[in-house]
């Protein structure tokens, strides 16, 4: 009778009892309300691209990219809820794995890579394609979290886990603009200067990283002709040629069309103009259709995510969980804030897809990977601090 009433209650330490009780449940419930408003919008969306890639040869259903959205989200949510479940020493051992093995896949991308609307970015055949970048990026987080962690011990110092990282990373940033894929770059390098940062790095060697990160971005303006094409498209939309600055003058006014509430499911007519609707624009088709305050619900989901994590990090005393999960905390912001900018018109055109709202398997089961490693780091008995044996006597 005693095991039975331990069964899933709060003595119970098995695999999922443990995991029921200590994981953060407002993270994990907003993911979710996130995937759920991401069917939508993808249903929405959907019509529209669905039109735009039929020919009078091959014709696509309205729903197609709902349907095959759905069977990602269901191959990924079990991804979320096993990952999550992991002991973060065991996680941490799985993501430095995984950074080896996707970065050597992101190496074979330029040699043996898939070319889709001119960005080679993707390897394999047919419907077995994947994206190595999109799963690299919470593994490569990680392991920079862990290299930065050994600060001070086995005679590491700062400096040198700062060139360390950054070799890493300068790595990753050249294959990545090989692809060519300026978007990703930027989210990398943003999250390793956040790690650098947050990991008490030297102000003057920030401030160095800056100016650096400035002179790259100045030599892929002068050398990348697909980045000086985006911004100067972006800068100067009057003295550039009307098709460069297309996508980001359509996504904007297909935000605005509906007004503060929208035309309603399905009422959209402007997303038909917009190129990968279902993707890198997916934002605008919220607006259109289900409204300004929408958009603004979307936004503020994000940011309570984000505003979650760091408020449960301010009393870490872990190193690395401190900057593994404030890492993925700040890729998976920047990366939806970079979306919502590049739909807004406040930023130039980048491919950057809005995490769990955009079409992408890829996308989809890299972000659950992702989040399920973010809810392990976070993870957290809350009944460990009311013992006797771990808190003090207060004599009260």
């Amino acid at each position: 009778m005693t095991r039975f009433a331990r069964r899933g209650g709060r003595a119970d330490r098995s695999a999922l009892g443990a995991w029921f009780w200590d994981i953060d449940w407002l993270i994990l419930i907003l993911t979710l309300f996130l995937i759920a408003i991401g069917l939508v919008a993808v249903a929405a969306a959907s019509p529209a691209t669905a039109q735009r890639y039929s020919d009078a040869t091959h014709h696509m259903a309205p729903l197609y990219y709902f349907w095959r959205q759905l069977m990602w989200v269901c191959v990924s949510l079990p991804v979320l809820v096993i990952v999550s479940m992991l002991p973060a020493e065991r996680a941490r051992r799985l993501a430095l794995i995984g950074c080896a093995g996707f970065l050597v896949c992101l190496m074979l991308v330029p040699i043996a890579g898939v070319t889709v609307n001119g960005a080679r970015r993707w390897l394999g055949v047919g419907i077995s394609q994947f994206q190595p970048s999109e799963f690299l990026k919470p593994c490569f987080i990680v392991a920079t979290a862990w290299l930065l962690s050994l600060k001070g011990k086995e005679g590491l110092s700062a400096g040198m886990l700062t060139l360390l990282t950054g070799g890493l990373t300068a790595t990753v940033a050249t294959l990545l603009m090989l692809q060519p894929d300026f978007g990703q770059t930027v989210v990398f390098c943003v999250v390793w200067l956040a790690l650098l940062l947050i990991s008490g790095v030297s102000t003057r060697a920030i401030l160095t990283l800056g100016g650096v990160a400035l002179a790259g971005v100045v030599a892929a303006y002068v050398f990348y002709g697909t980045a000086r094409t985006r911004i100067d498209a972006f800068l100067f939309p009057g003295s550039s040629d009307p098709a460069e600055h297309f996508q980001v003058n359509a996504a904007r006014a297909t935000l605005t069309a509906g007004g503060w509430l929208g035309t309603g499911p399905g009422g959209g007519q402007m997303k038909f103009r917009l190129p990968e609707a279902h993707t890198d624009y997916i934002f605008s088709v919220i607006g259109e259709e289900f409204g300004l305050i929408a958009c603004g619900i979307v936004a503020l989901i994000f940011l309570a995510i984000v505003v979650r994590v760091f408020v449960k990090l301010l009393d870490e005393q872990d190193d690395f969980r401190l900057l593994a999960a404030a890492g993925l905390a700040i890729q998976f912001g920047a990366q939806a804030l970079i979306s919502m900018a590049v739909n807004t018109g406040l930023a130039p055109s980048k491919g950057m897809t809005m995490p769990f709202i955009s079409y992408g398997g890829s996308s989809m089961i890299a972000l659950s990977a992702g989040m399920g490693l973010l809810l392990a780091f976070t993870r957290r008995n809350p009944f460990v601090s009311r013992s006797p044996y771990v808190v003090k006597w207060s004599g009260e």
